[in-house]
């Protein structure tokens, strides 16, 4: 775990920044996703791409927040349920921002 501490308020707490920090390199990579899907489009001269990212976009949203709280679920409301929900949350935000920057080239 990147977030050392000797107590889970600390670890939450620097989660809680590093999950604020992934968030925001999703919506840069998104951005950029938007813009070449938009390029895309205009060369094409159909409106499918946009409609497209905008969807998945959703579609993953939906299915990292019910996945994280599954995740957190199996900690049986044990104290490290939070900990697990945002671990879980910026694993997936990494991946996904990734996936965006490729979906850019």
């Amino acid at each position: 775990m990147e977030c050392g501490g000797s107590s889970q308020i600390e670890i939450a707490d620097c989660l809680a920044k590093v999950e604020e920090t992934v968030d925001g390199v999703v919506a840069s990579a998104l951005g950029f996703a938007t813009a070449s899907a938009r390029e895309l489009d205009q060369t094409t001269g159909r409106d499918v791409a946009v409609r497209a990212l905008e969807a998945g976009q959703a579609a993953w949203s939906a299915y990292r927040d019910a996945h994280c709280e599954f995740i957190g679920a199996t900690y049986g409301g044990g104290s490290g349920t939070g900990i697990a929900i945002r671990s879980c949350r910026i694993e997936l935000g990494r991946a996904r921002a990734r996936a965006l920057m490729a979906a850019s080239r």
